[in-house]
């Protein structure tokens, strides 16, 4: 060591030597251990711990584990407890790295709690029932109750004022319900919309707010030596400083916005300034006695909503929440040694403060889910899911760790205890709730069977603003009346990754007036002002705007339950790529793609994949001016049944026309061979045959009502072409006069042409089908909007289908 060393106490036993001036190496080359200096070891620290997490929870992603648990673990991996029990420990993670790793996770615990200020929505607290509330209080008093009588069993030897400490400590860490882990767990398993992910939301924000100030008032019991004086002036310093943020700080940061001219960024010196506070409210609380995140979280409050908050989130999310945040949750685990957990005694202590947190919270939920008649197995359901631990529960236990309230032993204890109870939540609720879908039939389920005087319900599912001008024009195209009125539903499609925000996910699952606090929010009212101002310009539309929060893996369960849901005709999906400057298609992301073909295999009705080239609107021009001039390439079959009839209803409209081009085979068309496998004898080939005479037939009738309608009107145009290979359709499509801007084909699901053979075995995206997949290509000349159809056909639920009513309060009657 040099003559410049220093020391400090480690755990209030070991004394650990450090050198100040040993910050960064000269190298290897020159004779230098990197891992003797601190930069270095900090980021070997850094790189372990995030890879660590990020492996664990890629392992734990198919058991809907959310990620604190990885994080944790991790630490348990690195730390004493399986690596650091070796070298390793001594190397990577020596006891004087400690104070550099810890000081940086409490730098990233300030600005993610500083974070979450910013965007929480306290307005949601004035909205919440009594039932919540009375779930949210008995959840807690039944755990302090707990709490109370474990002190009297684990420590007979505390005194009145450690066992005051102690009991609020553990009380905190019993009875609170991690808020931001709950919503995210409610979204995995697709239970936010429900009544019970309503209640559990409601009670957990509840419960993380009481948390909060019972863990500032533990703070300023927690003095054993002057415990009247200084809990009394801890208490009164933190209620001034908040009368001081509220009076003084958030009026000086509205000033500073409304320095900035709307619509243009914050400069530099605003951000710095504002960044500059978390750290000032962090010191000011931690020089009062109370720990620097209730600052942070404090001065994030005070931040008004909009571009400020936006910008804010934009530049630090990433950063925060991706790599320094995993540092606190990984130096927890760091601090547990699960060897010192031995004997009978250690494990059965475990075990009983598991089953004692678990049913503490059980019981209270239970009782006065009961009372207000809720079904029991709903009422279990909800007791366990307030059972989540999260960040408040690692702040406590390291709180009361440092505040040598709890022991080694018993942090450890308790640590293990937080992160099983938050990972046993999950395949515990799986297990014993399974909400069963009550599926009510209905009968508009493909356009072609709906009424030409019956309201046309459309869900439309947008991935960006993007998607928003071709898919509105769209609809207006498809001439909404009073005798068929059209209802939208627009579904904005959010994946939920990583660390998504809680409140972003609350928020998202219901309208509100307040201003966006996250781009994603931004967005979305985006969206719904564009569709709402569609709806002010035609009287014939209802627009109902919605949001699907979820992994895209399972997003299209979301969809399809939302049409099924919302009784809904005909979805319409974004195609996953679109068109760039240089008129190339770019795959915008490639999950896109397979949420489409889920969406397609799953879907409850009729779908339309639109490839956006653009569309014009009436934008300048009145409705009843709108131009559009439509194309259907029409090969047989119920997907150009389906298209075909989308079309007609566009055709109305007196400023569209339509054009219908049936491509019907050729004298040299290839014949159908006959197999000896398959002799005509055979049922299966019989079947065929008939269902192709079927098809024919349908196709025929649609075909003739659309060319009587085309005798009496000079807008619809029906052309027929004669081809004999996929070679010669190729040809034919790209004849097509260009002056059309959208194409109507339809998907060709399980039908076979030899019109198109061979075009499938260089198909790019066969969700489009053959002819749509060429359409789409960046090599077919027309570079024109698409939508494939695909004609719901599923069996037992067709037009035929008689005694099942479209009405809502018919339904109701069901």
């Amino acid at each position: 060591m040099s003559n410049t060393s220093a020391a400090y106490v480690a755990n209030n036993e070991t004394i650990v030597c450090y050198a100040p001036q040993m910050v960064t190496s000269k190298g290897i080359w020159l004779g230098d251990k990197p891992l003797k200096f601190s930069l270095p070891v900090f980021i070997l620290q850094l790189l372990l711990i995030v890879a660590t997490s990020r492996l664990l929870h890629f392992f734990l992603k198919p058991f809907r584990q959310p990620r604190v648990v990885s994080e944790v673990l991790g630490g348990f991996i690195l730390g004493p407890s399986v690596l650091g029990r070796s070298k390793f420990g001594e190397i990577v993670f020596p006891l004087r790295s400690v104070m550099v790793l810890d000081t940086m996770a409490n730098v990233g615990l300030l600005y993610f709690l500083f974070l979450i200020g910013v965007e929480m929505d306290i307005s949601i607290i004035l909205h919440i029932g009594r039932k919540a509330l009375a779930i949210a209080l008995a959840g807690m008093l039944f755990p302090f109750i707990i709490s109370v009588s474990s002190s009297f069993i684990i420590h007979k030897e505390l005194t009145t004022i450690e066992r005051s400490s102690y009991i609020l400590f553990l009380a905190v860490a019993l009875s609170v319900t991690a808020f931001p882990v709950l919503v995210r767990i409610l979204a995995e398993l697709k239970l936010l919309k429900m009544e019970i992910g309503r209640l559990a939301m409601s009670a957990a924000l509840i419960s993380d707010l009481c948390g909060w100030f019972i863990l500032a008032f533990a703070i300023a019991l927690s003095d054993k030596e002057t415990f009247e004086w200084t809990s009394i002036w801890v208490l009164l310093s933190s209620t001034l400083f908040v009368i001081f943020c509220i009076f003084m700080v958030q009026p000086a940061v509205k000033w500073l916005i409304r320095q900035t001219p709307e619509g243009d960024t914050f400069n530099e010196f605003s951000i710095c300034v504002i960044l500059s506070g978390v750290m000032i409210s962090g010191f000011i609380t931690e020089a009062i006695g109370i720990h620097a995140v209730f600052g942070a979280i404090i001065y994030g409050l005070v931040i008004p909503n909009g571009p400020l908050g936006i910008t804010l989130i934009e530049k630090l999310e990433d950063f925060v929440t991706g790599i320094l945040l995993p540092l606190f949750f990984a130096s927890t685990g760091l601090k547990t040694k699960i060897s010192i957990v031995v004997g009978v005694y250690n494990w059965a202590l475990l075990i009983l403060v598991i089953f004692l947190a678990c049913a503490g919270k059980v019981v209270g939920t239970l009782l006065v889910a009961l009372f207000y008649k809720m079904p029991l197995r709903e009422a279990v359901t909800l007791g366990f899911l307030m059972n989540t631990k999260g960040l408040i529960e690692m702040i406590v236990l390291n709180l009361a760790k440092k505040q040598n309230v709890l022991d080694e032993r018993l942090f450890t204890i308790m640590v293990i205890a937080a992160v099983a109870m938050t990972g046993m939540i999950t395949p515990i609720v799986t297990i014993i709730y399974r909400p069963a879908r009550t599926s009510v039939p209905y009968k508009w389920r493909a356009i072609q069977s709906t009424k030409p005087d019956a309201e046309l319900r459309v869900l439309v599912c947008i991935h960006s603003p993007r998607n928003v001008p071709t898919i509105i024009n769209l609809l207006e195209a498809s001439h909404p009346t009073k005798n068929s009125p059209l209802c939208i539903y627009v579904l904005h499609l959010v994946e939920l990754t990583g660390r998504a925000s809680a409140m972003l996910i609350v928020q998202g699952t219901q309208e509100s007036g307040r201003p966006a606090v996250r781009p994603m929010q931004a967005q979305s009212k985006h969206v719904i002002k564009s569709f709402k101002n569609f709806m002010q310009h035609n009287s014939c539309v209802s627009v109902h705007p919605l949001t699907a929060i979820s992994h895209y893996s399972t997003m299209h369960q979301d969809i399809c339950n939302m049409a099924e849901d919302k009784r809904v005709t005909f979805i319409v999906i974004p195609f996953h790529k679109q068109q760039m400057v240089d008129g190339e298609m770019a795959s915008m992301n490639p999950a896109f793609r397979i949420l489409n073909q889920n969406v397609l295999a799953n879907a409850p009705c009729s779908v339309g994949i639109l490839v956006d080239r653009g569309l014009s609107g009436s934008t300048d021009l009145a409705v009843n001016q709108l131009s559009h001039h439509i194309a259907v390439l029409f090969f047989g079959g119920p997907d150009d049944r389906e298209a075909l009839s989308y079309a007609s209803r566009m055709a109305e409209h007196p400023g569209n026309s339509l054009c219908v081009v049936r491509f019907l085979p050729g004298e040299n068309s290839a014949k159908l061979k006959t197999e000896p496998s398959l002799a005509p004898t055979n049922p299966k080939t019989l079947k065929e045959q008939t269902d192709s005479r079927h098809e024919k037939l349908l196709d025929n009738d649609l075909i003739k009502d659309f060319r009587i309608k085309a005798k009496n009107d000079e807008s619809l145009v029906y052309i027929e072409r004669l081809v004999n290979n996929g070679e010669e359709t190729v040809e034919a499509l790209r004849s097509v006069d260009d002056i059309h801007d959208l194409f109507i084909v339809g998907r060709g699901q399980g039908i076979f042409s030899h019109l198109t053979a061979g075009l499938t075995d260089w198909s790019e995206c066969p969700e489009l089908g053959a002819i749509g997949d060429l359409l789409a290509s960046s090599d077919f000349s027309a570079k024109v909007s698409v939508l494939v159809v695909q004609q719901y056909t599923a069996s037992g639920v067709q037009e035929e289908e008689t005694g099942v009513s479209d009405s809502p309060s018919q339904q109701d009657k069901q």
